[in-house]
């Protein structure tokens, strides 16, 4: 059972740490989620995106509550933060979980690596036995890091609204259960 008094958690992995973000991380935030690449893949990071988004994004984390929703920022040994994952109630099945990163950390196993230790903290620690994701369409590196953690597809897919790319645009449904 999950205690109102839950604090917000900190995991280490080999390569990385996933904390909760601080002011100090919005200009990093800020500088990285600014590449129409990194925001046309998620739902809600607009382009061009801000230091007030980011402000914004930290600002809400802190008012999360920690019992209903964790919000992270992703952190590598000697760059500092290089992206964000959270898991978030999508209001209808369990958490949803929603990550990126920045471009030039693509392809090196972090966000892998990052979301295998989120999943492994919400079973662990936070009591969760099923989240979901979804990925567009045309984002098949994401659908690979979503398979790597141990998500299956549901068979369902929707339209969702990107804010970059101001369209819907069709994604699918994936499933974890620990």
């Amino acid at each position: 059972m999950i205690e109102e008094t839950l604090t917000r958690p900190i995991i280490a992995t080999a390569r990385l740490v996933l904390r909760p973000p601080v002011a100090e991380d919005a200009p990093r935030l800020a500088e990285l989620a600014n590449d129409f690449e990194v925001a046309g893949m998620t739902t809600t990071i607009p382009h061009p995106y801000t230091l007030a988004d980011a402000e914004a994004f930290i600002g809400r984390a802190r008012s999360a509550e920690p019992a209903k929703e964790a919000l992270f920022a992703i952190e590598l040994s000697g760059e500092g933060v290089i992206g964000t994952l959270g898991l978030d109630p999508d209001g209808t099945l369990a958490h949803e979980v929603g990550y990126w990163i920045g471009r030039s950390y693509w392809g090196r196993g972090y966000v892998t690596e990052a979301l295998i230790a989120g999943l492994g903290w919400a079973r662990a620690d936070w009591g969760r036995r099923c989240v979901t994701a979804r990925h567009f369409i045309d984002n098949p590196a994401s659908a690979a890091v979503l398979a790597k953690a141990g998500f299956l597809y549901t068979g369902r897919q929707e339209t969702r609204f990107c804010v970059a790319r101001a369209q819907p645009v069709l994604s699918r449904w994936m499933v974890w259960l620990a």
